[in-house]
């Protein structure tokens, strides 16, 4: 799995530095990062038949994934690091 498709770093390359950042710093979004890879890995699996799934299933999973992308892109772009800066 080390070339898993879809990862976070390569939908936005643009915004890798501050993945990480929030990563460590907000936990609602390393939530939603988790979440976004366990998923991703599970549709991955799936696609190259490692652990194969119906339809129905590989289906919701990828919608998960889409929302979940979604809103992660939501906080990438509202992210505002000059609010995180202590006021001198």
């Amino acid at each position: 799995m080390a070339n898993t498709p879809h990862e976070l770093a390569e939908e936005f390359p643009q915004f890798v530095a501050l993945i990480r950042h929030l990563k460590e710093t907000d936990g609602h979004f390393a939530r939603l990062h988790d979440a976004y890879h366990e998923i991703n890995r599970q549709i991955h699996r799936a696609e190259t038949d490692i652990e194969p799934l119906d339809d129905f299933h590989m289906e919701d999973l990828r919608k998960q994934r889409m929302r979940l992308k979604d809103e992660i892109y939501g906080m990438l772009v509202r992210h505002e690091p000059e609010a995180e800066t202590p006021a001198v």
